[in-house]
């Protein structure tokens, strides 16, 4: 589906919630994509992509910022402590924020740097023991903890269960964020953004849509 279409439905669906079309930033996932794909959709003045593993886009991106001028880069899958200082160095903002531990050794980090990405929490709201994400009844206190280190907390993130409703998801990831006083939802993927935007997501990560389906090695 080219990025027109998708950049038409986030309008109609801002408009149907009573928002701005602007209010939404639309991540294109590059993840596993040929290079020849992703230069397309910067050719069409797109700027913004996820990615999600820190050495993928360590090869890709270096590149492409070479010859693109205003590439916004967000970290969309786990993050390892030990690839932290190469994700400051790659990212605008790490929506994977998921344990005290990465919390602490980010913002060691950004002491170091005197700089840091924008940081989403991602929280697990289905529950599931595969997934990573801090439990919504620990959000609470680990968003507290994380101001507490002075991290520069932009919202929370959350993966809904694929069995499962995503819209019950949404609602509880904007609930969680409404008490905390956030206004970052970064929610929605390719078969769901839409609902995602109608519960007030700011960021909605879509990628096959846009570059179609991945080939796996």
């Amino acid at each position: 589906m080219p990025l027109s279409d998708i950049q038409d439905r986030i309008a109609k669906a801002c408009d149907e919630a009573g928002r701005t079309a602007d209010s939404v930033t639309l991540i294109a996932v590059s993840k596993v994509q040929p290079d020849a794909r992703v230069e397309a959709v910067l050719e069409q003045g797109h700027r913004c992509f996820g990615e999600n593993r820190v050495q993928e886009a360590a090869g890709k991106w270096p590149g492409f910022r070479e010859r693109f001028d205003g590439i916004d880069l967000h970290l969309i899958g786990p993050l390892q402590t030990n690839k932290a200082r190469q994700a400051f160095d790659l990212f605008e903002a790490i929506h994977s924020v998921d344990r005290p531990k990465l919390a602490k050794t980010i913002a060691r980090l950004a002491q170091e740097e005197g700089h840091c990405p924008d940081l989403f929490i991602q929280v697990n709201t289905g529950e599931e023991e595969q997934k990573a994400g801090v439990l919504p009844a620990d959000a609470d206190d680990f968003i507290a903890e994380c101001r507490r280190m002075d991290l520069p907390v932009a919202g929370l993130m959350c993966i809904p269960p694929v069995e499962e409703e995503p819209s019950l998801h949404f609602a509880l990831l904007g609930k969680i964020a409404q008490r905390n006083g956030l206004t970052g939802l970064s929610m929605g993927m390719s078969g769901d953004f839409e609902r995602a935007i109608a519960l007030g997501a700011t960021h909605v990560r879509v990628g096959s849509a846009i570059f179609g389906e991945r080939a796996y090695d």
